[in-house]
């Protein structure tokens, strides 16, 4: 049964062989690279780090609102 379901993530049109799952994964690693600077002094935060999240969030927020996902299922 588990294996039914990994295969059907797997072959899923938007699944991990497209950038529609790469592209948030990516994301994600960004925000908790970003969560992870809340424990270090504030001389040591990495301010291209916080533009490059701040431009990506930007960027995420602008296509959230604008693409309109096509059907999945028919």
């Amino acid at each position: 049964m588990a294996t039914s379901k990994l295969q059907a993530l797997w072959n899923h049109p938007a699944g991990p062989k497209t950038i529609h799952f790469w592209a948030p994964t990516f994301k994600w690693g960004i925000s908790i690279a970003n969560i992870a600077d809340f424990q270090k002094p504030p001389e040591n935060i990495s301010y291209l780090q916080q533009i490059a999240v701040t431009c990506t969030g930007m960027i995420w927020c602008r296509c959230s609102t604008v693409i309109i996902p096509a059907r999945l299922w028919i």
